[in-house]
């Protein structure tokens, strides 16, 4: 049984330090793709919708299939990573994710349409936990390892909004197919760059097993808690489906646990999670998701159907945000976050993220941009990079190399569950608010229309609010104090555990 320790780590990383931030810049790319595809697709469904000629109510399917895929098999995704080598798996997720986009980007029927979306989340599931693992091994000196994670965790936050934007232009200026085929251009570049600057890892010793009742539990699990919850946004929670694949869910994950307990060569070690600093990393990022997602959603229908604006317009009304967001990720990362740990940090942006959304409450129909919707979103933002790269490096700091792969999944699946939550729960909440509103009102104008969506869109924020808050609350107590640093490996290891050596870079 043998692994890498942190020195010998940095030694094995010091040949290609030169290449390192190149490395960074592939890995962000193929990071940016994947993150962006989660939201770059809403803005092209209505066209999408009039071409094929599917109904409203397909055409969640279009999402949800991606969601699916995408969540459901994250942690089989990183593991592969860790067992056959992430280079390899990296340029796998790529050509396969580049593929399934120019399927979709070409698709005549809605459901070839959807089989490429779901394609894309099985690639996706691939792509995105090997990155962060790729990044989690390539930086392991402090310094350098702060400042990558913060444009790593930046583009994590930004992403979305990116998507927005990117939807906005590619269906305003040319076609909604574009909003699939910009996927290609992204992954010919990143694939490229992979193949001369990603290091390879060569194993020496047996190859570890793969925990096959283990992945077909979890995988399991995280179909039936994102289905459930995508079924509570379309046919509500009243729904037996919605509870019956939410139990499920919670009934394969206690199996899960349980199995991972006795099992020789676990998909997770638990280990993983027991460590305090990385539970409450895993927690961050889920409520940040859950927040996220909510504004991302009622701004986005807010400035289209209450102010009126294009989707190019709509797309730029989130840029202040962004800034902001990759603003704070540079200096919490570089300043911050070396100085007063995420105990300090990730409370102060849930604080603030919590902040935010309150002022979003006070949107009226008659609001304008500045500063009644722009101050809002620029808080946010700031808060978006004071929590989610902290959060991110706290999760994969100190993990055993061998398990680099699962606890970059690990980040991702907690920011898709995060979101799956916050997209059918908000957006039920804010539904029934809406039916409140209108109750006993014998005539609705589109001025009533108007207020009711408002009024719902209000109390998504409320809630939103909330959940920040009480994220604060639990990061704060949480967090361990800066000083009592994680351990430096699981404490769980395979017991045929190989070591891995860099290879010159290349194939």
């Amino acid at each position: 049984m043998t692994s890498l320790s942190p020195s010998s780590a940095v030694a094995a990383d010091a040949p290609h330090s030169s290449r390192r931030w190149w490395t960074l810049a592939v890995v962000a790319l193929a990071q940016l793709m994947v993150v962006l595809d989660a939201t770059v697709v809403n803005i092209a469904l209505p066209s999408a919708q009039a071409d094929l000629g599917f109904s409203n109510a397909d055409r969640q399917w279009v999402v949800t299939a991606y969601s699916l895929a995408f969540g459901s098999l994250l942690l089989l995704g990183g593991r592969l990573g860790d067992l056959v080598g992430r280079k390899r798996m990296f340029l796998i997720g790529l050509v396969g994710f580049a593929v399934a986009s120019a399927l979709g980007g070409a698709a005549q029927s809605f459901g070839l349409l959807v089989a490429a979306r779901a394609l894309q989340g099985v690639f996706g599931a691939m792509l995105a936990p090997t990155a962060l693992a790729v990044l989690t091994t390539t930086f392991t000196i402090p310094k350098e390892r702060a400042r990558a994670f913060g444009v790593f965790g930046a583009l994590a936050g930004a992403g979305g909004a990116v998507g927005l934007l990117l939807g906005g232009v590619l269906t305003q200026n040319f076609d909604w197919r574009w909003n699939l085929y910009i996927n290609d251009v992204i992954a010919v570049v990143a694939f490229v760059g992979a193949i001369f600057l990603v290091p390879t890892l060569t194993r020496v010793g047996p190859r570890p097993k793969l925990d096959v009742p283990g992945t077909v539990l979890v995988s399991a699990a995280l179909f039936g808690l994102v289905f459930g919850f995508s079924n509570a946004e379309s046919d509500g929670w009243d729904s037996p489906a919605t509870w019956g694949f939410l139990a499920g869910a919670a009934v394969l994950l206690v199996v899960f646990v349980l199995w991972q307990r006795r099992a020789a060569h676990p998909l997770l070690p638990l280990a993983i999670l027991r460590d305090r600093n990385r539970a409450a990393a895993y927690s961050s990022v889920m409520i940040a998701a859950v927040g996220m997602f909510g504004v991302f959603l009622f701004v986005t229908y807010y400035v289209q159907t209450t102010l009126g604006y294009s989707p190019i317009q709509t797309g730029l009304a989130f840029l202040p945000m962004i800034a902001m967001l990759v603003l704070a990720a540079q200096l919490g990362t570089n300043l911050f976050v070396p100085r007063f740990g995420p105990k300090v940090l990730v409370p102060i942006g849930m604080v603030l993220a919590a902040s935010g959304m309150v002022l979003l409450t006070r949107l009226g129909v008659d609001s304008a941009y500045a500063p009644d919707l722009v101050v809002p979103l620029m808080m946010i933002g700031a808060a978006m990079g004071t929590i989610m790269p902290a959060s991110m490096q706290t999760a994969t700091l100190g993990v055993d190399r061998r398990y680099a792969g699962v606890a970059g999944a690990l980040v991702n699946t907690s920011q898709q569950v995060g979101g799956s939550i916050g997209t059918a729960l908000l957006n039920t909440l804010a539904a029934t608010a809406v039916t409140d509103y209108l109750v006993g009102r014998d005539a609705v104008t589109a001025q009533v229309a108007a207020e009711a969506a408002v009024r719902g869109y209000a109390t998504a924020y409320w809630w939103g609010a909330g959940f920040f808050a009480g994220g604060a609350v639990l990061a704060a107590i949480v967090f361990r104090r800066r000083g009592q640093g994680l351990a430096l490996h699981t404490a769980h290891p395979a017991p045929e555990a190989a070591r891995e050596v860099p290879e010159p870079v290349g194939v």
